[in-house]
């Protein structure tokens, strides 16, 4: 999806320049392997629901495939196709998949699901649909929800995802600056109301099985290698939004610790973890 904006409430927002899309990339790459034990959880969780399990499944606005790859783990008998509207992000997802060694099980579309859903429809109908952290980017929801109810089988579930607040990763006090930094960023940058898909599915015809938060708090062994890396990522995409809206004593203690050369650096600090929540909505075809 080609837009730009300032809020950052359950997405990391997309923009059409080349070096944003790579830092995309890379920032969504990035939470497949420090979130994996939520992909697991959420992915398990569709499993309970799925009977049978899934053979065909649609990865909507897929990115470069961190849903399409925890749903290949989870189910590895299905056929996945992974749709986005960017032939760079689904090049890195076929990499990927090269490497994971699931090339024979993922094939991509690269499509606006805002358009026609004809180059979708070869691989359906589906079992599973998911949607993680897109439905809000589509310019008419209500139509997209029902051309997903239209590609599912009878019996077929669809997985809504959005992240109802960015991670937040720094202690309280960091060291630089004043103590709350990072809440004082959110506040600044998190100006929209949450995402609700309650009646949107249901108007669709879909019938909800489950509203389901997540609650995600990692400790740094739990989250792994990638959490400063991660975290760097993130702080630096929400610190391009904050540049109009922080203070300027926090906009400069935000690049100290942005700074890789600095003690205080993210980038070095052992003192990080993840805290955040997800929210799914799984629903049904009748």
């Amino acid at each position: 999806m080609n837009t730009t904006h300032r809020d950052t409430h359950g997405h990391v927002g997309h923009e059409s320049a080349a070096g944003s899309a790579v830092a995309l990339a890379q920032l969504l790459e990035l939470d497949g392997e420090v979130l994996a034990p939520y992909f697991s959880e959420l992915t398990g969780r569709l499993a309970e629901f799925a009977d049978p399990s899934p053979a065909r499944i649609l990865d909507l606005g897929s990115g470069p495939g961190t849903g399409s790859f925890a749903l290949a783990r989870r189910f590895p008998a299905a056929h996945l196709t992974a749709v986005d509207i960017s032939a760079q992000m689904l090049h890195r997802l076929s990499t990927q998949a090269s490497a994971h060694g699931v090339a024979d099980r993922i094939s991509t579309v690269e499509a606006n699901v805002d358009e026609s859903w004809a180059a979708l429809s070869g691989d359906g109908p589906y079992d599973l649909i998911w949607a993680a952290a897109f439905m809000h980017h589509v310019a008419d929801p209500a139509r997209t929800f029902a051309r997903a109810f239209e590609q599912l089988h009878p019996g077929g579930l669809i997985a809504v995802t959005e992240m109802d607040f960015f991670p937040r990763y720094l202690p309280e006090d960091t060291g630089v600056g004043r103590p709350g930094l990072e809440a004082r960023l959110h506040a600044a940058t998190n100006t929209q109301p949450p995402h609700e898909w309650t009646d949107h599915l249901r108007d669709a015809g879909f019938t909800l099985e489950e509203r389901r938060p997540f609650d995600i708090r990692l400790d740094a062994t739990q989250a792994g290698p990638s959490l400063n890396a991660y975290a760097q990522a993130s702080l630096a995409k929400l610190r391009s939004h904050a540049a109009e809206v922080l203070d300027a004593d926090d906009l400069a203690a935000l690049d100290v610790l942005l700074d890789e050369e600095q003690p205080h650096s993210v980038a070095r600090r052992d003192d990080l973890s993840v805290r955040t929540t997800r929210t799914t909505w799984i629903a049904r075809r009748p």
